[in-house]
């Protein structure tokens, strides 16, 4: 690991060692060990979630990659002589590598040791009413509504009917009301937590010392993949949950690795640079510069507006700035973000409630702000054991009235007469812990993921061109992702362009002289299959770029070369580039059949076949210049092809209305303020109605113009006035109130006109 031997390393690793030996740990080490290690020789981009992060011995064997002496991370948060049982090392992956890493964990233990592990899915409450509502024969739309009634659960815990029914006064009132929901209501409730399906857990693999069917009834999985799964769910298999003891092992696959190992790749193959994403240096300056100017989208966990605008204030400049923003955004640490970005700017505000806090607190400005942080102050300040410490955590997460007040006593009493606090500075204390503990990130698995969206971001700002490619490559499904990565490639100037049959792969390609521009790849072509991309770049790759429309349709044999793929082809602009003299889209659609004649007498297999002969090549093609289409023509069928507009923007015909408007979406969320009005020509993208309670319509739009995209409503009224115009792929001139709920903007809609 190139570190320097210090004795407060062999310390640390002696007491490590000590209590991963004598509570039978070593193995289970050793094994993760080897699965990482095979990892890395793979290629397979892995990180190590959770409290796993705070062991030296497991950084020094490859388990973990951020070393817990520079982060401070306590080894006793994984596991402390006085803990029971045994916690999991959660293993995330590139998500499009995980079914490498199961084979190769059957390969090395055993085809018949190793298995993932199934789980019972159960009747959650909407879904329980929703599916009594159908056994019984109602309408769907009865079933719907009383789902619809019962509010979501919150902090982690799902919601009941009963509690439901405390809840949501109207829910109330129909079951009291009416006898078919109340039927359907009490049945609910007494199905509410049966199992309802078998299914794969998302993460768990069993590893076995002998045949699993000696420990486990197994099964094939219910998807008919071939693979086989426990019939124990992980509460059953595993010993840390008192089942039968197997060990458990978690193989997560997340996007964003397989996104980073892409754009590593992308990176060595265009600019000939090794890019060791392990080692990268967390100074870079471009990475703080490029984040402090909110310029995060795309990147693991510090994107999104509200994130983005806090960054902007912080100016992050350390890794620990990161780290803590990943801890700190969510309910409840939330409301701390701006004494900690007051206290990075202004040192003179930092204070610490007690010297002996200092320790633990300097890296976060004497704020807590991971659940470590109360962890620690239980135990230097209370006289707490690791082991006490762990069931105030558990205490605080359940919320529990009685719990709570037996352990605010105990850990009062511990500042009071262990840490020899005043009363006053031991209810501060409790005052800063109660509101936070239960929504406290652990500090280790903050130094992870903040190391994965450092990552993310160091490649943004460094090599944008290769990572933006592995990011729409990584979503080429989701038309949403794709027109926001456009976006902000277009952002960033680096030119976004169709497909192309010269240059395109099958994914979004890297190309130009200097490397710095995105082509869509030709598998982003909607009914445009597999086959015929594979074929247009095997004979490309075989025989070198096609030199005219003639060489094209003479060259590619493929069947599947048809009137639906060429036509296809055609509009979404891949043969503009063989095309240019013959007067582009509109006249190879206007002569289309012509080309396909011309395409199956040159790739004719018998000469007597063909009316050119064998050795006669075909005569170069000439098409009569045809109508010029109209730029709206072309976005139309790029909107269609390719999920997004490409060659302009529907708005790009409204010009001096959006000139007029001073404003623009992007703008909008930069600084949203509730109540701030806008008027300002947008595209509709997403229309989504509902019904109120009193069975009104209403709407719930994402509307964008060439800088972003916002959520936005419009109510009852308005939408009965103007339903024919509020579809997808209309241009409007909305006037609006800006709504920020969760630092999330949204847009109130109050008047509109077609554009």
């Amino acid at each position: 690991r190139g570190l320097t031997e210090t004795k407060e390393m062999t310390d640390r690793i002696d007491y490590e060692l000590d209590i991963i030996i004598t509570k039978g740990f070593a193995v289970y080490y050793l094994i993760v060990a080897d699965l990482l290690r095979f990892a890395k020789s793979a290629g397979i981009l892995t990180t190590t979630r959770g409290s796993a992060a705070g062991s030296l011995v497991a950084y020094l064997i490859g388990i973990t990659n951020v070393n817990p002496l520079f982060y401070k991370l306590p080894f006793e948060r994984f596991l402390n002589p006085q803990r029971p049982k045994a916690p999991d090392i959660d293993m995330d992956m590139a998500d499009n590598r995980r079914d490498d890493m199961i084979a190769y964990a059957k390969r090395k233990y055993g085809e018949d040791h190793v298995a993932q592990i199934g789980t019972f899915g159960t009747m959650m409450a909407r879904a329980a009413v929703r599916d009594v509502a159908r056994a019984l024969g109602h309408s769907y739309t009865i079933g719907d509504r009383l789902a619809k009634l019962i509010p979501m659960g919150s902090q982690g815990f799902p919601m009941t009917i009963e509690k439901a029914l405390e809840l949501e006064p109207d829910l109330k009132a129909i079951y009291d009301e009416d006898e078919d929901a109340k039927e359907i209501i009490d049945l609910a409730r007494r199905i509410e937590g049966c199992v309802r399906h078998v299914g794969v857990h998302a993460a768990g693999i069993v590893v076995a010392p002998t045949p699993l069917t000696e420990w486990s009834p197994v099964q094939p999985d219910p998807k008919g993949t071939g693979k086989l799964i426990t019939q124990y769910d992980m509460y059953s298999i595993t010993d840390e949950y008192g089942g039968v003891g197997l060990l458990k092992f978690d193989f997560l696959g997340i996007k964003n690795l397989a996104i980073l190992a892409d754009a590593v790749a992308r990176v060595k193959e265009t600019r000939a640079i090794e890019v060791d994403i392990e080692n990268v240096p967390i100074d870079d300056p471009k990475t703080y510069q490029m984040l402090a100017r909110g310029e995060t989208e795309g990147t693991f966990q510090l994107n999104g507006s509200g994130m983005t605008r806090w960054l902007k204030e912080l100016k992050p400049s350390t890794i620990h700035d990161i780290n803590a923003m990943v801890a700190l955004y969510r309910p409840g640490p939330m409301e701390t973000i701006p004494t900690y970005i007051e206290r990075k700017h202004n040192p003179k505000l930092i204070r610490y409630l007690d010297p002996r806090m200092q320790e633990y607190l300097d890296f976060s400005y004497g704020i807590l702000v991971y659940q470590d942080d109360v962890l620690l102050t239980a135990i230097k300040l209370a006289g707490y054991s690791w082991l006490e410490a762990d069931a105030l955590r558990k205490a605080m997460g359940k919320k529990i009235p009685a719990v709570m007040q037996a352990e605010k006593e105990k850990l009062l009493k511990g500042f009071i007469e262990y840490g020899k606090l005043t009363k006053p500075l031991a209810e501060k204390l409790w005052e800063l812990i109660e509101p936070f503990a239960a929504y406290g990130f652990n500090k280790a698995h903050a130094a992870s993921y903040g190391k994965v969206a450092y990552q993310t971001a160091y490649m943004k700002a460094n090599y944008p061109v290769e990572y933006l490619a592995a990011l729409l490559t990584a979503d080429s499904g989701d038309t949403d992702a794709i027109a926001i990565f456009v976006a902000e490639a277009k952002r960033m100037q680096i030119p976004v362009l169709p497909p192309d049959v010269n240059e395109s792969g099958t994914v979004f390609t890297v190309v130009g002289k200097e490397k710095e521009a995105i082509r869509f790849g030709l598998s982003s072509i909607k009914n445009f299959g597999d086959g015929i991309s594979e074929a247009i770049i095997a004979e490309r790759t075989a025989h070198g770029p096609f030199t005219s429309l003639s060489d094209f349709l003479a060259r590619v044999g493929s069947k599947n070369l048809n009137r639906k793929s060429l036509e296809s082809l055609i509009k979404c602009g891949a043969l503009d580039s063989l095309s240019a003299d013959t007067g582009g889209r509109g006249t190879l659609l206007e002569h289309i059949e012509t080309m396909l004649a011309y395409h199956r007498e040159a790739t004719a297999t018998a000469p007597q076949d063909s009316l050119f002969g064998a050795l006669m090549p075909p005569p170069p093609l000439s098409l009569p210049q045809g109508k010029p289409i109209s730029l709206l023509e072309k976005l139309a069928w790029e909107k269609e092809l390719l999920g997004i507009y490409i060659s302009g923007h529907p708005l790009d015909a409204h010009e001096a209305l959006v000139k007029k408007a001073h404003l623009s979406i992007a703008k909008i969320k930069e600084e949203p303020r509730t109540g701030m009005l806008i008027i300002l020509p947008v595209l509709i993208s997403v229309v989504r109605t509902i019904l109120t309670k009193s069975g009104e319509k209403m709407a719930f739009l994402t509307i964008g113009d060439t800088t972003d995209s916002i959520e936005a409503v419009v109510f009852p009224k308005l939408f009965k006035e103007h339903a024919a115009v509020i579809v997808p792929d209309t241009c409007l001139l909305i006037k609006g109130k800006v709504t920020v709920r969760n630092g999330e903007p949204s847009i109130a809609i109050e008047e509109l006109k077609p554009l």
